[in-house]
């Protein structure tokens, strides 16, 4: 059914090939809440190559040993988001998505429901298998079977979050008689997301049996209502057949934002956000009509001026429904 209102967030411009500051990422948020965004976002990356679309859109691979290849690199996603429980009021925070091979689970739940509590209940946990083969290697993680390790991690983060004494074995993780304290200040915990592009059978079943809310990230790919049917039919059909409820489930979507100025060149593959503010509105008012309840954006024109040449589009929004 339609969302009865659609609410857009801001993916947070936390990279960089150069240098960013915290006090860069506090004012593109201030900004973003004084025009009226409903949520911020961080992403969960630690380094990528900055200068090869294709590497990053494939980040399977390890990072060539290539001088000429300008590395990108990333502002550590739960600390961000800390601080922004802090110094932002009101938004819904979130990470999109966290890499569940960068922390144990354990302990990402705890970090969960601490800033969970700090923020008031505003936090989105986010996560995903991580398929960026190339940052775990460079960092010492393990990366093989990682859907199983998504998985085992899915498990132990639900049981803490709900205040269990939590004994796994599985696998790739273990966890001996724990339990969150003080545990979480919502009933259940942070709802966890789960993102996914064209999911495989198993990713399919994981956000059906564990996800409170789904993402499908089109921000490389085709930004329109069409794209994003296609997405959903898929997780409404794996709800189905896993026995539940697509009902059950918020859904979500996320696209690129091709920001007037920016000097943003879509591929000829790619169909972003685009056009005049009511253009843009028309497109994320399309989402909403196949029940998407939000829709996160990543601005090709990322701070504080790509922030406020958005605030039409929200104008728009809000104006006509």
């Amino acid at each position: 059914m339609p969302a009865e209102k659609l609410r857009v967030g801001l993916m947070l411009p936390t990279w960089t090939t150069t240098d960013v500051r915290w006090s860069e990422v506090l004012d593109i948020a201030g900004i973003a809440h004084e025009v009226g965004f409903d949520a911020l976002y961080v992403s969960d990356h630690l380094l990528l190559p900055g200068n090869n679309a294709e590497l990053k859109r494939h980040a399977g691979v390890d990072f060539p040993d290539d001088p000429d290849v300008e590395l990108e690199g990333y502002m550590e996603c739960f600390t961000v988001l800390a601080a922004l429980a802090v110094a932002i009021p009101r938004l819904a925070l979130g990470s999109l998505v966290a890499s569940s091979g960068y922390r144990n689970p354990g302990l990402m739940a705890k970090m969960a429901v601490t800033i969970d509590d700090i923020s008031d209940g505003r936090l989105v946990l986010g996560l995903g298998a991580g398929d960026s083969e190339g940052e775990h290697l460079t960092f010492g993680f393990p990366h093989e079977q990682r859907v199983g390790r998504f998985e085992e991690a899915l498990q132990i983060i639900k049981s803490l979050f709900r205040a269990e004494l939590t004994e796994f074995e599985g696998a790739h993780h273990r966890i001996r008689a724990a339990r969150l304290l003080p545990p979480a200040s919502r009933r259940g915990g942070p709802p966890i997301l789960i993102g996914t592009l064209n999911p495989r059978p198993r990713m399919r079943r994981l956000v059906a049996q564990y996800a409170d809310m789904w993402n499908g990230w089109l921000g490389y790919t085709d930004a329109t209502p069409e794209s994003a049917a296609a997405q959903l039919q898929i997780i409404d059909d794996a709800c189905r057949e896993h026995g539940r409820d697509p009902n059950t489930l918020v859904a979500t979507t996320a696209v690129r934002g091709a920001m007037p100025g920016s000097g943003y060149v879509p591929r000829p593959d790619e169909r972003p956000l685009a056009g005049p503010p009511r253009e843009m509105a028309e497109t994320l008012r399309g989402h909403a009509r196949l029940g998407i309840a939000e829709v996160q954006v990543a601005l090709t024109m990322g701070g504080s001026d790509g922030v406020r040449a958005f605030a039409p589009v929200i104008e728009e929004l809000r104006s006509r429904g």
